[in-house]
């Protein structure tokens, strides 16, 4: 199970003990305790021996993960996009696609609309940036 790694060390070094030490009062092997403090796994059984010798309530070791919500904004940008036989002035559409990047815009989705006899005369670029509160 997860375990809080970080809690641990604090513990730990609140009580200016090495990790040989913590091992000794939790009568743990030295070993099990690097791989707690390194991969943040343990057993119930050397959960319970770690909050007995840290003096702690054994559901103070579980892990929290926490939730980061990240909000987007959307943008929109058409590019002139002429397909077909002997149409002239197709944009550049890397160069417009990569205009948008510099402002940390990062590319999304690209939308084809079409006209009425299946044409299009453009394309709609979808970017999204992270908004920063």
């Amino acid at each position: 199970m997860k375990v809080n790694a970080e809690l641990i060390i604090e513990l730990r070094h609140q009580k200016f003990w090495s990790q040989e030490e913590l091992a000794i009062a939790a009568d743990l092997n030295l070993r099990t305790i690097q791989r707690i403090e390194k991969e943040a796994t343990i057993s119930l059984q050397s959960k319970k021996s770690l909050a007995s010798a840290l003096e702690i309530d054994i559901h103070d070791l579980d892990y929290k993960e926490t939730i980061k919500m990240i909000n987007y904004e959307y943008k929109t940008v058409s590019i002139k996009f002429n397909h077909g036989w002997f149409k002239k002035g197709t944009s550049n559409v890397d160069a417009a696609l990569n205009e948008e990047a510099i402002d940390g815009w990062r590319f999304k989705q690209m939308v084809m609309p079409t006209d009425a006899t299946g044409g299009t005369e453009k394309m709609i670029a979808i970017y999204e940036r992270e908004l920063v509160e």
